[in-house]
């Protein structure tokens, strides 16, 4: 017991994931310089601070766009089936690390790996399985794949209209964000500046033939899982969006004429207010990036869109039914800041795959935040909080500080090149790693309230037959097409590679002659050649 007279021992310092000091208090003194017409505005108008749209989601709800794929592309089919019976509005597909890096499920390199960690897409075949009895004219599908984003948008253009579907009818997202797999992530194939490349004749043939297609999701998901405070996810993803609009212009794209279709996705962590304080000013900082410095004229080009998925590297082995109450407060947090869909992660993914069952209880959580709650009666209820409206200055000043350093070093690229943003990532992991060993940072389950016994769970079977089952439809299907026309499509492509020519023009040709999705990565790989970040 400690003596009558003593001192008590000086509050510890409260800060958020990114290193922002919490005052005990708030008022209006935290805001005496703040100009709310200024910083604020009205929801649907200019800087978007408290949303893209006047009636947010008194209109309708953020789409429920639940991530599927594994396997085969039959069985990726049944779950998106089985999504949209238990009402999700946007489909979500993830590709298998084959598909993702460019290689067929019968190459040396795809051994182990086939259909692990998404489905298998080897050619038309696989993707017109996929997509079977599924409305493509109603639903908008995103597909998180980013080095052969190319090649599964022109299979899911072929096979709508393949069945009847206009392409100008086409709703959905592609990933397609090469520049953070560079930073975090790793699965490039090119190296950058070629990549980038693909990234721009995407942009051009979309505004051509897909016009309703959002040709990119700038992903600071990935940036947030590899280890980055919130502060960094915002900064590093607008600094990588900022590289693509310089492509797009110096690839010869009027701004207004590809802006509009960019898109955003973003990480939910457990931080509830530094969370909705982060979308609320990556929202106003991208308003004035537009405006400010690229000139855009049309209002929709200056609209931060965004996609948001829970924090997949916040959820825990230990105790996993804890998830569901980690992906509740991440999934809150995403509709106070304004999302406009939303993926809720299975309470067992620090384990595997999500079962059928965890897939539904994550789809019925954002269904119970959605109708539930009272959040969606009226738009940005937190606006005005004292705190919410200082932590939203915060998080942008620090936000702001990055992008002119990244600014100074040249850019985006350059910073990627330079090792500059893996760095920072790198540190800012190893500082929360060291918080949760030293139990400054509690994670419930894991270094607090630890249970002795594991709890048993069940977890995601996986069909070794697979793999036999996919290496023999990828070979069925190199033995049954003309293989003269994929040859000579094959060849267009490489010289397309080697001029100036929009790649996706002829790669959409030798994808309808049946080519592979490895064959089109091999054409590019002998033209632009590999990545290897340590030369």
């Amino acid at each position: 017991m400690a003596p009558k007279n003593a001192s008590p021992s000086p509050e510890r310092k409260r800060l958020t994931d990114s290193g922002i000091e919490i005052r005990q208090v708030y008022g209006p003194d935290d805001l005496d310089s703040w100009d709310p017409d200024q910083q604020l505005g009205s929801p649907g108008q200019y800087p978007y601070t408290r949303g893209i749209r006047p009636d947010m989601y008194r209109g309708r709800l953020w789409t429920m766009r639940q991530y599927a794929g594994f396997g085969t592309a039959e069985s990726t089919n049944e779950r998106f089936k089985f999504l949209l019976g238990a009402g999700q509005t946007g489909l979500s597909c993830a590709f298998d690390l084959p598909t993702q890096m460019g290689y067929d499920s019968d190459h040396p390199r795809s051994e182990g790996e086939v259909g692990k960690v998404g489905v298998a897409i080897d050619s038309m075949a696989d993707m017109r399985l996929l997509l079977a009895g599924l409305p493509l004219d109603q639903v908008t599908t995103s597909m998180t794949i980013n080095a052969t984003a190319a090649i599964l948008l022109l299979f899911y253009q072929l096979v709508a209209e393949e069945n009847g579907v206009d392409p100008k009818q086409l709703g959905g997202t592609i990933q397609n964000d090469i520049l953070k797999e560079y930073v975090a992530r790793g699965t490039y194939i090119y190296p950058p500046r070629p990549s980038m490349r693909l990234v721009t004749d995407t942009f051009s043939y979309c505004a051509e033939h897909l016009p309703a297609w959002n040709t990119i999701s700038i992903s600071g998901y990935h940036i947030r899982e590899a280890g980055s405070t919130a502060v960094q996810e915002i900064a590093f993803t607008i600094a990588n969006g900022i590289a693509y609009v310089d492509a797009a212009l110096a690839a010869g794209l009027d701004v207004d004429a590809f802006a509009p279709r960019l898109s955003f996705f973003w990480n939910a962590h457990n931080n509830l207010f530094e969370e909705v304080a982060k979308y609320r000013a990556a929202r106003r900082m991208w308003a004035k990036i537009m405006t400010e410095r690229f000139g855009a004229k049309d209002k929709k080009s200056t609209l931060l869109r965004f996609h948001t998925q829970t924090g997949g590297s916040t959820l825990t082995a230990q105790q996993p039914e804890n998830n569901i109450v980690r992906v509740t407060l991440q999934a809150l947090a995403a509709a106070l800041g304004g999302t406009q869909s939303l993926h809720t992660n299975g309470f067992d993914e620090a384990l595997g795959l999500p079962t059928q069952r965890a897939a539904k209880v994550a789809l019925r959580t954002q269904q119970i935040v959605g109708y539930e709650s009272g959040i969606a009666d009226t738009v940005d209820p937190l606006a005005g909080s004292w705190f919410v409206e200082s932590l939203t200055d915060e998080v942008e000043k620090g936000a702001w500080e990055y992008l002119e350093r990244i600014d100074a070093m040249g850019g985006a690229v350059d910073a990627i090149e330079a090792q500059y943003m893996q760095q920072e990532i790198e540190q800012a992991a190893y500082a929360y790693a060291k918080d949760i060993d030293s139990s400054e940072k509690i994670i419930v389950g894991v270094n607090k309230f630890v249970d002795e016994e594991l709890e048993t769970t069940e977890v995601f079977p996986i069909d070794p037959e697979l793999q036999r089952s996919q290496v023999a439809r990828v070979k069925r299907v190199r033995s049954e097409r003309d293989q003269g026309a994929v040859d000579a499509a094959l060849a267009d492509m490489e010289a397309a590679a080697r001029g100036t020519q929009n790649l996706l023009i002829p790669m959409k040709t030798a994808l309808a002659a049946m080519a592979t999705l490895g064959e089109v990565s091999d054409v590019l790989r002998g033209v632009f050649g590999e990545f290897h970040p340590n030369g």
